[in-house]
């Protein structure tokens, strides 16, 4: 591009993260311009209805609806997409990428679908494409695996990562409210969306874990590779359960290598509900803010906080890689490709946890004897145990040693067998000890 020319973004979607993004950029090119040595501008906004109300008063010469025209003109240099979805968003963005537009997007779906597609365009045509808001709002975790951790062994990555529902988990634990009752106070504050399947089923964090993993380890891993349990099941009797154990829970996205020297491409990806010591700094993470715990061989443990979602704080991290591509293009470089190798995604049963189970019995001689039976048989071994009245019954409950998945299962089919087992309870991984 010519020396001094003014960078050019073209804009795809002007709705909360559009236009949020849109002020930031209006609103302090100042700034802009001391960070980048360019003025940077947005002179194409791609909308799919002119006359639409928006947050951001936008000229009519800027609002477009062809937006096949506008990410291959070469009267732009940088294309942003927060339309979201798979398609047009994909064709847009390979379709600006092998034109020689850096990109950036917050499209967790699409990234942690056709990541490595998009990836191997963007290094084909030698730009860059920049996805820091698409997996924890405004907390920069890209970045840091991208370029500050590029040279550190990463074994694990585990993190609450999506707002939604350690709001509601928050709500239960303070309030003792049941579900219902928190979703649909996050429905009423704008939380959660009418149909909340992709937030409290874990799938919107799935989408997230993938990420990270391909991101942190360098292997290929899609939503799809990705264990999902949600919190719909969870009721105030387990919110007590832990508070009694000094826990909490939170739905916790874990990417993390197994301990092998042999297996460089073998990685465990889960999303699931468990119970966290209250010493643990997730635990104090509260509301919808977000937090990513990452461990290293060299750097041990780091964290980073912030609001994981929201117009402006995602706008934020978009705006953080538009000034990087900026300056890149500018300078005629780039942050260099993403590589991925082939994963092989390690089944949730063969990974290990501590479990916390609950089980209601009946009160009589020989059944704490029969139980613990079951549990030796698989080679689950108990840490701790109570056991309360339940009228003419009993609820123990454990927490055991870290042990198989699949033991524990095994263990949980077998408990269910005995006749004094009347119910099995909750069952929820225990996590950080």
């Amino acid at each position: 591009m010519i020396d001094g020319q003014p960078i050019r973004v073209g804009v795809l979607g002007c709705g909360t993260v559009g236009s949020a993004l849109v002020h930031l950029v209006n609103d302090d090119a100042s700034r802009l311009f001391e960070r980048t040595g360019r003025l940077v501008e947005v002179t194409k906004v791609g909308v799919r209805n002119l006359s639409a109300t928006r947050a951001v008063d936008l000229d009519g010469s800027v609002l477009t609806r062809d937006t096949q025209a506008m990410v291959i003109d070469p009267e732009i240099d940088i294309i942003v997409e927060t339309i979201g979805g798979i398609e047009p968003a994909r064709s847009l963005i390979l379709a600006a990428l092998r034109a020689g537009k850096p990109v950036i997007t917050a499209n967790k779906e699409l990234v942690a679908n056709c990541g490595s597609e998009l990836f191997a365009a963007a290094a084909e045509s030698g730009v860059d494409i920049f996805f820091e808001a698409a997996v924890a709002g405004g907390i920069p975790i890209m970045r840091a695996l991208r370029e500050s951790l590029a040279g550190e062994r990463i074994t694990k990555v585990m993190g609450i990562v999506n707002g939604t529902t350690n709001f509601i988990l928050t709500k239960m634990t303070e309030e003792g409210a049941a579900y219902s009752e928190v979703l649909a106070e996050a429905q009423r504050l704008g939380y959660a969306e009418a149909d909340p399947t992709a937030d409290v089923e874990g799938f919107d964090a799935g989408a997230k874990t993938a990420i990270i993993a391909s991101v942190a380890f360098g292997l290929n891993v899609v939503a799809g590779d990705v264990y999902q349990e949600g919190i719909s099941r969870i009721t105030p009797n387990d919110i007590e359960a832990a508070a009694r154990l000094n826990h909490v829970i939170k739905l916790l996205a874990i990417a993390e290598l197994p301990v092998s020297d042999t297996r460089r491409d073998e990685v465990a990806v889960r999303v699931h509900p468990a119970m966290v010591p209250n010493t643990h700094p997730l635990a104090s993470v509260r509301d919808a803010f977000n937090a990513v715990f990452v461990n290293g061989e060299a750097v041990d443990d780091l964290m980073l906080y912030g609001r994981g979602a929201g117009g402006y704080p995602t706008a934020s991290a978009m705006l953080g890689d538009l000034l990087v591509a900026a300056a890149n293009l500018a300078r005629g470089t780039s942050a260099g490709p993403i590589r991925l190798s082939p994963a092989t995604i390690r089944p949730i049963d063969m990974t290990t946890s501590a479990f916390y189970l609950s089980l209601d019995v009946a009160d009589q001689p020989g059944v704490l004897a029969a139980v613990a039976t079951v549990f030796g048989q698989h080679e689950v071994s108990i840490r701790s145990m109570e056991q309360h009245g339940q009228g003419n019954g009993a609820r123990i409950t454990f927490i055991t040693h870290a042990a198989l998945e699949a033991d524990v299962q095994s263990t949980l089919r077998d408990l269910r067998k005995l006749d004094a087992v009347r119910a099995v309870g909750a069952v929820i991984r225990v996590i950080g000890e």
